[in-house]
């Protein structure tokens, strides 16, 4: 399989000639420098599973009128985003494909403005889909440490405004990372952006678990005899581990390899790591099938809509 990359500048390092990472990739290790050959249909199956995964999350907030609150709004984005996620590297697989078997001919001009087009809607697609990350949890710590004020603070309105910024903001930086891919700069902002976002999330969900762990124990220490809380603290530990756990694993090594990238383009083991590109790019797409599991499938108002558009009682 050809090296399938959603960014021009994760191809490889703009300043390592290919003899350089040649040489690197020999001299760091061998077979283990060889990257991982992941199949076609492999891309093309997480793809399409994270495809209708979203497309039938977002079927459901639109059909069901209950489900039309700020929360579910936030969470219909991020299903949307998910899905330009998986169509986008779809779109550019095949894209790559056709062009590489001869079925697609075009002149290198044009090739060079679709891959930028392209490009333009992956980096917008990943934006995006952790920008509502960030927002959902938010929007959560708000409901559980305001929530005689819940409404007056997450109005319609506002969520509206905040999801359009969220879009607007997404596709502008996106435009300007692709078309400046070269610059350390862009690629800084796009690795602290990723770093606000983990200590974001790390913070306000590990303040609602404490928030959650002190509630259990003041219910427990106030009934005679005092009743055993570890159970509802380990659920809610396991919740928050996996949560946190599926954002770091499925983006950290994306990021990570943007910040060698920027610090050591040109080091052998680094081009060893540049070579694992592609399990990369399978871990974002797994997010993309995750997050409707995580988010929107425990919600049994939500699943009961689900089996309703999946039996088309509309």
């Amino acid at each position: 399989m050809s090296t399938l990359a959603p960014l021009r500048l994760l191809r490889e390092p703009s300043n390592a000639s290919e003899g350089n990472h040649s040489n690197a990739t020999v001299g760091a290790g061998g077979g283990w420098c060889q990257g991982l050959d992941i199949p076609n249909e492999l891309f093309l199956a997480l793809g399409l599973v994270s495809l209708v995964e979203n497309l039938l999350v977002v079927a459901a907030i639109l059909k069901n009128r209950n489900l039309h609150s700020p929360t579910y709004y936030f969470i219909c984005c991020l299903a949307v985003s998910d899905m330009l996620v998986s169509i986008s590297n779809l779109a550019k697989m095949l894209f790559m494909l056709l062009l590489e078997h001869g079925v697609l001919v075009m002149r290198p001009s044009i090739v060079r403005h679709m891959d930028s087009v392209i490009d333009t809607l992956i980096c917008s697609s990943v934006v995006s889909s952790l920008s509502f990350l960030g927002v959902i949890a938010v929007d959560r710590y708000i409901t559980i440490f305001y929530a005689l004020r819940y409404h007056s603070i997450m109005t319609l309105q506002r969520a509206v405004v905040t999801m359009a910024i969220v879009w607007l903001a997404s596709t502008v930086s996106s435009t300007v990372l692709i078309t400046y891919y070269r610059s350390n700069t862009i690629l800084l902002c796009l690795i602290g952006f990723f770093l606000f976002m983990l200590v974001l999330m790390l913070v306000l969900y590990i303040h609602m678990f404490a928030l959650a762990r002190h509630h259990l124990h003041s219910i427990s220490s106030q009934q005679k005899p005092p009743t055993a809380h570890r159970g509802g603290s380990l659920k809610g530990a396991v919740t928050l581990t996996i949560l946190l756990g599926v954002f770091f694993i499925c983006w950290g090594p994306f990021f990570f390899h943007l910040i060698l990238i920027v610090t050591c383009p040109t080091n052998p083991f680094c081009a060893c790591f540049f070579s694992y590109f592609n399990l990369f790019l399978i871990l974002i797409i797994c997010n993309s099938v995750i997050d409707p599991l995580i988010y929107a499938f425990r919600s049994q108002e939500l699943r009961r809509t689900l089996r309703e558009v999946v039996t088309c009682s509309w």
